[in-house]
């Protein structure tokens, strides 16, 4: 399942400071993120083609977002918490 947070199943390091998560710590978070560059550069050449495929991509970029960031939030160590630079 993708709600566990421990070190073994974290993708993705904690933010130092501030809210979220940061860089991947694991080749599936590389992976995500790969994927998520992936879908944003190859929606960006629907975009001038014409009204229709430009809401397509529009609508792709936000489900690859929001897929990106529930995925993150569920596989950040130690979850997604306030961080002001301590351990």
């Amino acid at each position: 399942m993708l709600h566990e947070s421990g070190d073994e199943h974290a993708w993705f390091a904690p933010k130092r400071f501030g809210y979220g998560a940061g860089l991947p710590i694991r080749w599936q978070g590389w992976a995500v993120l790969a994927a998520y560059v992936g879908v944003m550069t190859g929606s960006t050449g629907l975009l001038p083609v014409g009204t229709l495929p430009a809401i397509g991509a529009g609508v792709l970029m936000v489900v690859a977002t929001v897929l990106l960031v529930v995925i993150a939030k569920r596989r950040t160590r130690g979850g997604w918490k306030w961080r002001s630079g301590g351990d």
